[in-house]
């Protein structure tokens, strides 16, 4: 049960995430910070990119991706067309890594140390589904405050 309810929420939220970027009226207000909002709605996306695929494409499903975490928060001006690509990219690569994944699985320890100590496979997941959502409120407020 906890297997479907993750891919539900990743599905949603990541689709949610596509919706975000694709509504920016101004393709450039999604660089956009202002104030104290430092990171912009793009850097925000790529970051929420390069955390799936790291902890879930790399880890879970073998995907061999490498991140970069730093060009996360410093690359700018991606076309949102680029953005929304790389979305509907990540969700096809949790949705299978996912797949593969058994509720047996989700006992099982996760195969890094993350927050400095040993976590169960599912516990992370839920994490990672909290932290998609975290940032995809401030995408949507970001949106509505500076588009």
């Amino acid at each position: 049960m906890i297997l479907e309810t993750l891919k539900t929420l990743f599905n949603r939220d990541l689709n949610k995430l596509k919706s975000e970027i694709e509504s920016y009226q101004t393709e450039s207000s999604i660089w956009t910070i202002d104030k104290k909002i430092s990171n912009s709605a793009g850097n925000l996306c790529l970051h929420l990119i390069g955390n799936l695929n790291t902890y879930i494409g790399a880890e879970i499903g073998k995907t061999g991706y490498i991140r970069n975490r730093p060009l996360e928060f410093s690359l700018k001006d991606i076309p949102k067309s680029e953005l929304v690509q790389k979305i509907e990219d990540t969700t096809s690569i949790v949705n299978i890594a996912l797949d593969n994944l058994t509720e047996a699985d989700l006992e099982a320890i996760y195969p890094q140390i993350v927050f400095e100590k040993e976590m169960k496979t599912g516990f992370f997941l839920i994490h990672l589904s909290t932290h998609l959502a975290y940032h995809l409120g401030q995408i949507n407020y970001h949106r509505r405050l500076l588009d």
